[in-house]
C-alpha cells in the first residue's frame, strides 16, 4: 500500500451544506425582503439572510462564483434548510485529498477542527492530524447555480449566462487556523505538501504569526520536495498580498483560478482570446513571481515557467478529473474516467493553447478543456478536484 506520509495537504477543512439554487425559492426571498435590481452588488458585510440573498442574485446575474464571510452564522443554516442539501467535506486540501485516494494516492490531511460527520466522511486509506483541542461544527454554504437560471420578480429580471458556485462561511476553526506542533515532523517525510485555507483568516497579527510558524514547518521539508500554493479568495481581501509575500519564496507551484485572475488584473479576461489570455498571463506572472504558475479554468490549465513543460501531465490529469466530477460529480466511475478521457476537447480551447504556445514559447504549457455538454453539471469544488488530479500525477512521478 501506497504510504500517506508522503502527501501532507493542508492547512483546514470543513463540513459544508451543498444545495442548488431554484427560481422559485430565490423569487420568493426577493418579494419577502423587498429586493430590487439597483441593490445587486457584493454588500460589503452579510450580516442577515437578506444580504445573503442579494449577494447570491448579484453573482448570478454575473454568473460568477466567489468565496465571502457572514458575520450572521445563523443566516447560513436558515437559508440552507429552504433548499434541499446534502452534507459533504469541504476545503481545498480535504477535496483534494478525497481526490486523490480515488486516484490510488493516499495523503496526510492538516485540520483544524474535527468531528463525527468528518471522521466518518475521510477517505479511509489516508491519515489526519488536528490541531483542534475538541470536537466543532461549523459547516460552510456551498450554493450552485445553473446556466439559465431565470429570476423574475418585482423589478428583477436575472438570468445567469454560466453555471457556478458560491461559498458563504462562519468558521472561527478556520478563521484561526492554528497548526499543529508537529507538522514539522509530518513535512521531514513528504515530497508534495498543498497550503490552503488561509482565505479565511480575519485577524493580521494572527496572520504574521501563522506565516512565521508555517516556514518553522517547512526548514524540516526534504530537498526536492514540492510546495503547491492554492489561492482562494480571500474574506479580507487586503490579506491575499500578505500571505503571498510571506511564502512566495517557498512555493514550488502557485495555482489559482479565473475568478482569482480576474479579481488581481481588475478587468474582465476573455478566456478564449489567445491576446487576452498571454497579456493576462503575463501581467499576473508579475504580480506572482513563483518558479510555476498554474491558472486552472473551466476551458483550459496552463502552466508558466522554466518548469512549465516538467508539469505536462499533471495539467492534463487535474483537467480531466475537474471535468470528470463535472460531469458525474461524487459518483464517478472508472469507466465515467475512461470514457471521458477518449472524449474531444474543446475546439476553441485547442486553438488558444496552440496560440499561447506560439506566442509564449516553451515557458508556456497549456492543456485544453474538454468539449461537454451537460444539463445538471456539478460546479462545486471543481478547483479542488483540479488540485487533487495535478498533486496525485506528481506523486506517482514522485515514488522511488
Amino acid at each position: 500500500m501506497a504510504d500517506a506520509s508522503r502527501v501532507v495537504l493542508g492547512l483546514g477543512g470543513c463540513i459544508d451544506y451543498e444545495l442548488k439554487l431554484t427560481a422559485a425559492v430565490l423569487e420568493h426571498l426577493a418579494a419577502v425582503h423587498g429586493i430590487r435590481a439597483a441593490e445587486l452588488t457584493s454588500p460589503a458585510l452579510v450580516t442577515s439572510e437578506r444580504d445573503l440573498v442579494v449577494s447570491i442574485l448579484g453573482y448570478v446575474a454575473r454568473g460568477g462564483g466567489g468565496e465571502h464571510f457572514v458575520a450572521a452564522a445563523p443566516a447560513l443554516e436558515t437559508f440552507a434548510r429552504r433548499f434541499p442539501h446534502r452534507t459533504t467535506l469541504g476545503g481545498t486540501s480535504v477535496r483534494a485529498g478525497v481526490m486523490m485516494s480515488r486516484l490510488g494516492v493516499p495523503s496526510t490531511l492538516h485540520l483544524v477542527s474535527v468531528n463525527d460527520t468528518v471522521r466518518r466522511l475521510l477517505p479511509p486509506d489516508g491519515e489526519y492530524i488536528t490541531s483542534g483541542a475538541e470536537d466543532s461544527f461549523h459547516p460552510h454554504l456551498i450554493v450552485q447555480y445553473d446556466r439559465g437560471l431565470r429570476i423574475r420578480t418585482g423589478d428583477l429580471d436575472i438570468t445567469a449566462p454560466f453555471p457556478n458556485r458560491l461559498i458563504y462561511v462562519n468558521d472561527p476553526a478556520n478563521g484561526a487556523m492554528v497548526l499543529t506542533e508537529d507538522l514539522g515532523d509530518r513535512l521531514s517525510k513528504a515530497d508534495v505538501f498543498l497550503i490552503s485555507g488561509f482565505n479565511a483568516m480575519r485577524s493580521p497579527e494572527q496572520i504574521d504569526q501563522r506565516m512565521a510558524e508555517l516556514r518553522s514547518h517547512m526548514r524540516q521539508l526534504p530537498p526536492g520536495a514540492v510546495t503547491y500554493f492554492e489561492d482562494a479568495a480571500y474574506h479580507e481581501p487586503a490579506f491575499s498580498r500578505r500571505v503571498r509575500d510571506a511564502l512566495i519564496d517557498k512555493i514550488d507551484v502557485y495555482g489559482l483560478n479565473e475568478d482569482e485572475l480576474q479579481a488581481y488584473l481588475g478587468h474582465p479576461v476573455d478566456l478564449l482570446s489567445a491576446r487576452e489570455v498571454a497579456d493576462a498571463l503575463t501581467a499576473v506572472r508579475a504580480l506572482i513571481p513563483a518558479p510555476t504558475l498554474v491558472l486552472h479554468t473551466k476551458y483550459w490549465a496552463a502552466a508558466l515557467g522554466d518548469r512549465a513543460g516538467q508539469y505536462a501531465d499533471a495539467l492534463d490529469t487535474g483537467t480531466l478529473m475537474a471535468a470528470t466530477r463535472y460531469c458525474y460529480g461524487d459518483d464517478f466511475t472508472d469507466e465515467n474516467v475512461q470514457h471521458l478521457r477518449r472524449q474531444p476537447r474543446r475546439s476553441e480551447s485547442v486553438s488558444l493553447a496552440a496560440a499561447l504556445r506560439r506566442s509564449m514559447g516553451d515557458g508556456t504549457r497549456c492543456v485544453p478543456g474538454f468539449a461537454l455538454d451537460v444539463e445538471d453539471p456539478t460546479t462545486v469544488g471543481l478547483g479542488d478536484t483540479f488540485v487533487g488530479g495535478f498533486l496525485a500525477e506528481l506523486a506517482r512521478e514522485e515514488q522511488p
